[in-house]
């Protein structure tokens, strides 16, 4: 039998051809019979039907029919992914879209639907990818809600208009009406107006047609996996830190509370994620042994082929981007983290002419700052500081996914470091935060300073920070992350390109919205040194969504209520 260290952890494979085309034949054929739903009829090609059905049932599996494309049109995006619940659908689909293009009449569109429901029997075995359990009960619970408004809507509306009605109906007869409604059938109860027949069909029709629809929609929406880190799992995760926490300034933030760990077989080596809009987002290097990092990454892989996730690295470094890379995904530089290596850090000489004003002239207008770590703030400190924290905060929403830990003072963060900030008459105008990279470094999580602050409160902070950083033991210190950064520096180089000066006029616009470069230069002023980090992903087609789920990550974007199968 072979040994752990012998077995060869598993790779992203990329998903076979076939998925896609089938997937795209779906949304062709869904278009196609949506599009001759709604184009008004030339004649009918099956007469028989034609005079067996009356006009009401004729309508009804047109606009049916639509709906049915629509939805197949929608299913291509699960079907991509290979998940189950999705081919499921698209055959029960396409089976109904053939029964409905008969009764409508409609030779093309029936064909199509046929060829369509034989070509996922016959690529039945490409599609195995789960669904959340969770979604089958909203979808479930959708579905009844508006079946129950559907049908109590429709009994009231008959109820109203019962002394307009032919015959002599009891409650049953309303019930099975309006029941057969949600169906598009018309039930036993007679009308002596049309329009109220067509009221009574048109509310119940389209309720029926709210509770499988969203049924559909629940029941695709993408998985997310846990909630929430089981605490058992964080405790084990601290542990390796401790051991192995050196290596990535960014494995700290593998504590939040929305990232999710999926371990090595050793349980020696982790991948923290989480899952956006489909979208599995691992962050920074894998935390751990380094050894066990492939096996790690490995299972994270399965975990993504077995939920029909996308795969993808957000922020991970050098060594981090070679064992994802060499699981198979592909690599891009994404930007690149400023370090400060504390016993070479000065305010001495011209290139730090600039920050060594700013700290001067803030120092005198009676400007001080402490560090100390969380454990060591009295409760009243704390307390202060995060509510400061909290009443600086630009907007009300916390931004960062990859490089921040989005909470203050949890008493299990007792190792992090606080900058406290104030003026002349003592109070707190600005707070930093980090968190521990190892045991001899420090990470930047958080910054908030008052804007109306003298200028260089920022910088008082910061140096603040790393002159008191022997006296922690730390040795460097992570300040934050500058996506392209390499492009703006290039661009100010002698002799820059065409292309790389249009592309920082670019970014520079985007820094609109952004802050791109003034993330840059808020960095670039302390005279760090730059370590890459890397976007990870499957192919270049993913970008677009994976850029998304990032962005949505970060707060950047907001997150979908119901995101796209």
């Amino acid at each position: 039998m072979e040994s752990q260290e012998e077995v060869t952890p598993p790779r992203w494979v990329r998903p076979p051809s076939s998925r896609r085309v089938v997937a795209r034949a779906v949304q062709f054929v869904g278009a196609t019979g949506a599009v001759f739903s709604v184009l008004p009829p030339r004649h009918h090609h099956f007469t028989l039907l034609a005079d067996m059905i009356p006009t009401a049932g004729m309508i009804t599996a047109r606009v049916a029919a639509a709906v049915v494309g629509v939805l197949l049109v929608y299913l291509g995006a699960g079907l991509r992914r290979g998940k189950r619940q999705a081919w499921q659908l698209a055959l029960m689909l396409s089976l109904l879209s053939v029964a409905l293009h008969v009764v409508k009449g409609g030779l093309v569109p029936t064909i199509f639907a046929g060829a369509i429901a034989a070509l996922l029997v016959a690529e039945r075995d490409e599609f195995t990818a789960a669904g959340d359990r969770r979604n089958r009960w909203r979808a479930v619970r959708a579905c009844l809600t508006f079946l129950g408004a559907g049908f109590a809507l429709g009994v009231a509306e008959i109820a109203v208009r019962v002394n307009r009605l032919d015959g002599h109906s009891g409650v049953l007869s309303w019930a099975e009406h309006a029941g057969l409604g949600l169906i598009g059938v018309t039930g036993p109860v007679h009308f002596q107006s049309p329009v109220g027949a067509l009221t009574v069909s048109v509310t119940t029709g389209a309720f029926g047609l709210l509770a499988f629809g969203s049924g559909a929609l629940l029941l695709l929406r993408p998985s997310t996996g846990e909630q929430s880190c089981p605490v058992a799992d964080q405790t084990r995760l601290r542990e390796v830190l401790d051991r192995h926490g050196d290596g990535d300034s960014l494995g700290y933030f593998a504590l939040r509370s929305d990232k999710q760990l999926v371990w090595a077989p050793s349980g020696k080596a982790a991948v923290a994620y989480r899952v956006v809009n489909g979208v599995s987002l691992a962050s920074g290097d894998p935390l751990g042994l380094p050894s066990e990092w492939p096996r790690a990454i490995g299972q994270w892989l399965a975990d993504c082929a077995e939920h029909g996730w996308t795969p993808a690295v957000l922020a991970c470094g050098t060594a981090g981007g070679r064992a994802y890379q060499k699981a198979g995904l592909d690599v891009i530089e994404l930007g690149d983290e400023a370090i400060v290596d504390v016993a070479g850090f000065s305010l001495n000489g011209r290139p730090m002419r600039g920050v060594r004003q700013a700290v001067a002239r803030i120092r005198r207008a009676g400007y001080t700052c402490t560090i100390l770590r969380q454990r060591d703030l009295p409760a009243e400190t704390l307390a202060e500081a995060m509510s400061c924290a909290n009443a600086l905060r630009d907007g009300k929403v916390e931004r960062g996914f990859s490089m921040a830990l989005s909470r203050l003072g949890d008493p299990a963060d007792g190792d992090c470091l606080l900058a406290l900030c104030r003026d002349e008459d003592g109070v707190l105008r600005g707070v930093l935060h980090f968190v521990p990279w190892g045991r001899r470094g420090m990470s930047l999580d958080l910054m908030r300073g008052d804007r109306t602050a003298p200028n260089g409160l920022t910088e008082l902070m910061v140096v603040s920070a790393i002159e008191a950083a022997p006296g922690f033991g730390v040795e460097r210190i992570s300040l934050n992350f500058a996506v392209l950064r390499s492009v703006f520096a290039r661009a100010e180089e002698l002799g820059a390109g065409p292309v790389i000066r249009l592309w920082c006029r670019i970014l520079r616009a985007a820094s609109k919205l952004w802050q791109i470069e003034s993330l840059y230069r808020a960095n670039a002023k302390y005279l760090p040194d730059w370590e890459p980090r890397f976007l990870c992903f499957p192919s270049a087609r993913d970008l677009p969504r994976i850029a998304i789920a990032a962005l949505s990550a970060e707060s950047f974007l907001p997150a979908r209520g119901t995101p796209a199968a």
